[in-house]
C-alpha cells in the first residue's frame, strides 16, 4: 500500500501589543510563508499583551489553551511571529510538548530550500550557523521537537549538536568563501564601472513581481513564481531602451517585515549591488493591502544597508488586480509610473522615466569628433542618449547625454 506523505498543519501565533489589526495582517504574510515552505495552517491565534512574555512570549495560560488546541486541529506545533529567544522556545516548547517554530526558522529554511547558486547556498549557512549558535546553551530538548520537516534544511541536523568551537571554525571557512565570492562581485562591479554602461537595481517587497519585470524588460526567463522568495540569487541582464540606450537590470533578493537579521548580513554582499547602481527600481504590489507598509519596510532596509542619494523610480506593479480608485503615492520617489509586468500595461511610461532619470544623471556635450575617433563616436551611441549626429567637413557633430565616467575618460568636458 503506498504511504501518502501528510502535509504539516501549524497553528499561527502572534503578540499584539499595539495595533491588534496588524497583528493579524502579520500572521496572514505568515500564512503564505508557511504555504511557500510547504506545510499549512488550520488556525490564527493573536494574544494582546503590553510585551511578548519574557518566558514564553504568550504567557502560560495561553499556552496551555494552544496545546488543548493542538489535540483539537490534530496540528504537527505552533509556528510564532517573532524571533523567540532561547529560553522562549524551550519554556513554550516545554509546555505545549509539541514543536515550535519562530518567524526566523520558517524563513531560513525556506531561503535553505530556494537557494541555487554556491554563493546563495553559502549565505544561508551562514544564517542558519549564527542562528544556532547564539542558541546552543539550554536549547537541546526544544531542538529535538523539530524532527523532520520545516527547520531542518540546510548545512543539516548534525549542526544543531554541535559545540560552539565546529561551528566556529566552519563560519570561518564559509566567510572566507563569501570573502573570496565577493572580491569577485567586486571585480564584475567594476568592470561595469569601466564600461560606462548604466545600471539600475531592482529592490522590493517579496513577491511584489520584480523577476516577472526583469524578464519583461529584458526578455529573460527567470524564475517568476506567485510565491514568497521564489528567487534569491542575484540576476543581471541586458536591455536596450527604445531611445537605444544600453543599460543593465540586476534582481535583488526581496525584503519582508522582521527580515532575520541574520540572514541581512548574510546577504549583505548581494544585496548591495543596489548600492552601485546608478538608479534604484522600487517594485510595489499594488494589489496588495499592505503596499504602504511594504514600502516602508523596503526604505528602512536599503537605508540600513548604506543606500542613499540615489535616483528612485517607484514601480507600481499588478495594476490590472489593482482596486479601482485606489490611490497610490511614494513620496521618496523621484519618478512614479503604473505597469502590469505580465501583461505589458504601462511598460512605455516606465522606459520613459527611466530614460529620463538616466538623462539627468548625465552631462551634455555638444563635440566635433573627427572621423579618427570612430571608437569614441561608438561608445557614444552604446553608452549614451543621442541627440543628434551631423557629418561635417572635420568629423561628427554629436549632442548627446553621456555618463560622467565616459565624459572623463575621452575628455569630452
Amino acid at each position: 500500500m503506498e504511504q501518502i506523505d501528510k502535509t504539516e498543519q501549524y497553528i499561527l501565533v502572534a503578540v499584539a501589543t499595539g495595533d491588534e489589526e496588524l497583528a493579524w495582517a502579520s500572521l496572514t504574510e505568515l500564512e503564505d510563508l508557511l504555504k511557500t515552505a510547504g506545510a499549512e495552517a488550520c488556525v490564527h491565534v493573536v494574544q494582546n499583551l503590553d510585551h511578548p512574555d519574557r518566558s514564553t512570549y504568550i504567557g502560560k495560560g495561553k499556552a496551555l489553551e494552544i496545546k488543548e488546541m493542538l489535540e483539537i486541529y490534530e496540528a504537527d506545533g505552533i509556528v510564532c511571529d517573532d524571533e523567540l529567544s532561547p529560553s522562549q522556545l524551550r519554556n513554550l516548547s516545554d509546555l505545549i510538548e509539541a514543536k515550535v517554530i519562530d518567524r526566523t526558522i520558517l524563513i531560513l529554511d525556506i531561503f535553505a530550500g530556494h537557494a541555487r547558486t554556491r554563493e546563495g547556498k553559502t549565505q544561508v549557512e551562514i544564517a542558519q550557523l549564527r542562528y544556532r549558535y547564539s542558541r546552543l546553551r539550554g536549547m537541546g530538548e526544544a531542538l529535538s521537537r523539530l524532527g523532520a520537516g520545516i527547520g531542518t534544511r540546510g548545512p543539516g541536523e548534525t549542526k544543531l549538536e554541535t559545540d560552539r568551537r565546529v561551528i566556529q571554525k566552519r563560519l570561518k571557512l564559509l566567510s572566507d568563501e563569501i570573502e573570496t565570492l565577493k572580491k569577485a562581485r567586486d571585480t564584475t562591479r567594476r568592470k561595469r564601472t569601466v564600461s560606462a554602461v548604466p545600471t539600475a537595481a531592482l529592490v522590493g517587497y517579496t513577491n511584489a513581481g520584480k523577476s516577472t519585470l526583469l524578464n519583461r524588460l529584458t526578455g529573460s526567463d527567470i524564475l517568476a513564481e506567485d510565491k514568497l522568495f521564489a528567487t534569491l540569487d542575484p540576476t543581471t541582464r541586458t536591455a536596450v531602451l527604445p531611445g537605444g540606450q544600453e543599460i543593465l537590470f540586476t534582481d535583488t533578493v526581496g525584503f519582508i517585515n522582521k527580515l532575520p537579521h541574520n540572514l541581512i548580513d548574510a546577504f549583505r554582499s548581494t544585496l548591495e549591488e543596489a548600492k552601485y547602481a546608478d538608479i534604484i527600481v522600487h517594485v510595489v504590489d499594488s494589489s496588495d493591502e499592505q503596499a504602504e507598509m511594504h514600502c516602508k519596510v523596503v526604505y528602512d532596509t536599503i537605508r540600513d544597508l548604506g543606500i542613499t542619494g540615489k535616483p528612485v523610480i517607484t514601480v507600481w506593479n499588478k495594476i490590472d488586480l489593482a482596486p479601482e480608485g485606489a490611490l497610490f503615492r511614494d513620496f521618496e520617489a523621484d519618478a512614479s509610473v503604473h505597469i502590469s509586468a505580465k501583461t505589458g500595461a504601462g511598460i512605455e511610461d516606465f522606459y520613459s522615466e527611466l530614460e529620463r532619470l538616466l538623462r539627468e544623471s548625465r552631462v551634455y556635450i555638444d563635440k566635433l569628433i573627427p572621423y579618427s575617433g570612430s571608437a569614441v563616436i561608438a561608445e557614444i551611441r552604446k553608452y549614451g542618449q543621442l541627440i543628434s549626429e551631423e557629418y561635417e567637413a572635420d568629423g561628427v557633430r554629436i549632442k548627446a547625454h553621456i555618463p560622467a565616467a565616459l565624459a572623463s575618460k575621452r575628455g569630452l568636458v
